[in-house]
């Protein structure tokens, strides 16, 4: 009902940046939260930064004041801008949408991943 497109992980080294942009299509009436989490090997995936009603943001303290997370409102589509990368930023990273369908109902999903990769 909700369908999730990323695109922008690749590899970098460190101090480099990257952005990573999400596209959410489907039927949806409107888009509640849409965010980022990522989960590197063997580690539980984590929140990265959220930003929901387009307006309230959440980040880790791990990436505050590198990271910023902007959202479009009218594309359905989420961007992360990643600045002054470190290899332990090294994960794959999930898009995550809760959205408001036509049919009054909450749908949450999530992306297929991308993999960023942060070398020393």
């Amino acid at each position: 009902q909700v369908q999730l497109v990323e695109s922008g992980g690749g590899l970098v080294q460190a101090g480099g940046s990257l952005r990573l942009s999400c596209a959410a299509s489907g039927s949806i009436f409107s888009i509640n939260t849409m965010g980022w989490y990522r989960q590197a090997p063997g580690k539980q995936r984590e929140l990265v930064a959220t930003v929901t009603s387009g307006v309230t943001t959440n980040d880790a303290d791990s990436v505050k004041g590198r990271f910023a997370i902007s959202r479009d409102i009218a594309k359905n589509t989420v961007y992360l801008q990643m600045n002054s990368l470190k290899p332990e930023d090294t994960a794959v990273y999930y898009c995550y949408a809760r959205a408001l369908l036509y049919n009054r109902s909450y749908y949450s999903t999530w992306g297929q991943g991308t993999q960023v990769t942060v070398s020393s």
